[in-house]
């Protein structure tokens, strides 16, 4: 059967994936140095948004947004298995949570390839400097070097919008119905995983009663962090 439009976009997405793990696969140097990049980056999301994870009411939709849409996580398995049954989820899935599948696609591409450009630039640091560890410095040089203004923005400008749409389900009581009537589906299909995600972020956004004040916090730091980055600054220290 033939795909719509936000199926066949969800399939280039994850084949853009697949394009930068087989480059990892076959350079191992290439590899670590991306662990070790999404590995820094979760520590610093960690510790700039250290208050919102320990907040009573924005916790949870924090550590939402770190697991789950900034983790440094393997995804392979997981990613192969979502290629298979990507018309399933087009054909029984409404159309908002396609759309918002379709966001996540695109963060998820976005970021594997910039994190990809930042680890090759990592490297490159290593042999210049002789740096051992991935410093705020080394982190901010690379930024630099890969650039990107547009791509930067767009990554912050997809993480919000897969929040929003989240917190837009969270006032649908019908669309939410649906959702809780796709579980025996989803899961006989494959796509218990997706699911699981989806119904994870409406409880997140649900509890929180309000995601405006989180969302619009993320999206003043990230973009602060950004401009700085851009500007000259090192990336934050962190703490051991």
């Amino acid at each position: 059967m033939a795909l719509n439009a936000a199926g066949e976009e969800i399939l280039v997405c994850l084949s853009e994936v697949a394009a930068q793990r087989v480059q990892r696969e076959q350079d191992l140097a290439l590899g670590r140095e991306v662990l070790a990049v999404k590995a820094f980056q979760h520590a610093r999301f960690m510790q700039t948004y250290a208050d919102l994870l320990a907040h009573p009411r924005f916790g949870a939709a924090a550590r939402f947004f770190l697991d789950d849409l900034y983790g440094p996580d393997d995804f392979t398995t997981r990613d192969r298995q979502f290629v298979r049954i990507v018309p399933a989820l087009v054909r029984l899935f409404p159309r908002d949570i396609v759309n918002t599948v379709v966001a996540l696609g695109r963060l998820h591409a976005l970021s594997e390839r910039l994190d990809t450009a930042m680890g090759r630039c990592v490297i490159e640091q290593r042999q210049n400097q002789d740096e051992r560890v991935l410093t705020g410095k080394v982190y901010g040089d690379c930024w630099r070097q890969v650039g990107s203004v547009v791509d930067r923005e767009q990554q912050i400008a997809l993480m919000l919008a897969v929040g929003a749409a989240l917190e837009g389900y969270t006032r649908n009581p019908l669309l939410r119905h649906s959702l809780r009537l796709m579980r025996g589906p989803a899961q006989a299909a494959g796509l218990g995983a997706l699911q699981a995600f989806l119904e994870r972020g409406f409880d997140t956004f649900r509890a929180m009663k309000g995601a405006s004040e989180f969302l619009e916090t993320i999206a003043r730091r990230e973009r602060m962090l950004a401009a700085q980055l851009f500007a000259g600054a090192d990336a934050p220290t962190l703490s051991p």
